[in-house]
């Protein structure tokens, strides 16, 4: 396997300074179930960046703060719509219908991972009908699986959409911090300011060890989400550990200059590619980009880089660029796909 990839930002490790929080909070005891200073302390940090009026909880991975925070939202008879490439639909094993307990997660074909209010609009009805599910929320990625990010008014208009349906807005934040750092703007601007009610945070792909977060950004929705987040297998008794982590990224600007360095070196890999004449399905917005290779150099260049293939009918791959990836990670990637292209 080799050591550095190109595969996913789940792959990188630690960042350093996350690594000394830890070791910083095992000092001592603390009291459990977040209780503790150092949760107190990143709710703190976490209102600095999204209000005061938010109501934050931790989670262990992003499937967990997707559904908790799905179910909060949503009733057992309730669906929740979203593109056809969100996690929700595609990479979390049905988690989210099986602990809605019924609920249905509606997927939407999109041409670049996004929903619009045009899209999202055929699957506004049948309210208050017994024989349908009822839409109740939508839910949206950001930055999302193809690697665009939406714009503040885009968000907004989705969000203006939901509510005015008496749905909620969900936003899957996994890559939250690439897609501040591509548009250049603080977080409240495209979550809080644009209408998002609740949305996932996610601090594992941007240099936490294990951390993500359920932010409430609606407080009325918090209001049973302790018993919701604890039934679904996801308080941790130890939230010390994890608050660490989210300090150490959001009292300073680690997690922003972690996500501008991700996102520089998928722009670097995208100029690379260009040069060499390859393919990109749409310019790189934040740390992952789309390229069509010849299908007989994909398994050669993965001997010496691991990247997932995409679509293989079209010889479709994914790269994704982590907080630690160098430019000499990337330089050596493209001069090797160059040798195989030559050969």
């Amino acid at each position: 396997m080799p050591r550095r990839a190109l595969a996913s930002d789940n792959w990188a490790g630690a960042h350093p300074d996350v690594l000394a929080a830890l070791a910083e909070a095992n000092a001592g005891h603390a009291l459990a179930y977040g209780y503790d200073e150092w949760t107190e302390r990143a709710v703190g940090a976490f209102r600095a960046h999204f209000g005061e009026g938010a109501e934050v909880f931790w989670a262990f991975n992003g499937t967990g703060a997707n559904v908790t925070a799905l179910q909060a939202c949503v009733h057992r008879w309730g669906a929740v719509i979203c593109p056809e490439t969100a996690h929700i639909a595609t990479d979390e094993c049905g988690a989210p219908e099986r602990f809605l307990g019924g609920g249905r997660v509606l997927a939407v074909r999109t041409p670049d991972g996004k929903l619009t209010p045009e899209l999202v609009e055929p699957l506004l009805h049948g309210f208050g009908n017994e024989h349908h599910s009822q839409p109740e929320a939508v839910s949206i990625t950001q930055s999302t699986e193809l690697g665009t990010v939406y714009a503040p008014e885009e968000v907004r208009a989705l969000a203006e959409q939901a509510h005015a349906y008496g749905l909620r807005l969900h936003v899957d934040g996994a890559r939250l911090a690439n897609a501040a750092a591509s548009l250049g703007l603080p977080l409240r601007a495209f979550t809080t300011d644009a209408g998002v009610d609740v949305l996932s945070f996610g601090g594992t792909k941007n240099g936490a060890m294990l951390a993500e977060a359920v932010v409430f950004l609606d407080s009325a929705l918090a209001r049973d989400f302790r018993f919701i987040r604890k039934q679904s297998a996801q308080l941790a008794s130890k939230s010390r550990f994890i608050a660490a982590q989210f300090l150490a990224l959001l009292e300073g600007d680690l997690w922003l200059r972690l996500a501008e360095r991700s996102n520089a070196m998928a722009i670097r890999l995208a100029d690379g590619l260009r040069r060499l004449g390859v393919e990109l399905r749409q310019e790189p917005q934040a740390n992952e980009l789309f390229a069509i290779l010849p299908a007989e150099v994909i398994e050669p260049l993965q001997e010496t880089c691991a990247f997932y293939v995409w679509d293989e009918a079209r010889s479709e791959v994914r790269l994704v660029a982590s907080w630690d990836t160098t430019s000499d990670d990337v330089d050596g990637f493209i001069a090797e796909l160059g040798r195989l292209l030559r050969a």
